[in-house]
């Protein structure tokens, strides 16, 4: 697992920041065909389709080659739909989550234990 310093995370944020964008609005086009898509897989031993499967499908690509590349990073996308990210770093010899999401503003000013979740978020 790689750790990151706070400057790390902050650095890197500027670089995530487009592509989380861009993961929220591919969900946000996934969930408006979601019924679609559940419609043509009840009949797809038929043969059917659906109409813009072609584009569903390229999206679900498009999502996996982004958070791929994320996760590969070290950084840990929890919510496709928020933008929240974590960042594995060190706080007085044990690993935290340092935690930001879309909105939240430039620097990451939030972190929580591994075990505590967004909930668990205190400030920096």
């Amino acid at each position: 697992m790689k750790l990151f310093t706070l400057d790390e995370a902050n650095d890197m944020l500027s670089g995530l920041i487009p592509d989380l964008r861009r993961i929220k609005r591919l969900y946000e086009y996934l969930a408006s065909m979601r019924e679609p898509a559940k419609a043509a897989a009840q009949v797809s031993d038929l043969g059917g389709g659906m109409e813009g499967g072609s584009a569903y499908v390229k999206t679900l690509y498009e999502v996996g080659k982004l958070t791929t590349k994320i996760h590969e990073s070290g950084v840990q996308l929890k919510d496709y739909t928020r933008g929240l990210i974590d960042f594995p770093s060190l706080r007085d010899g044990r690993i935290i989550l340092l935690c930001w999401q879309l909105g939240d503003g430039p620097e990451i000013t939030w972190w929580h234990e591994t075990d505590a979740g967004f909930a668990g978020r205190q400030p920096l």
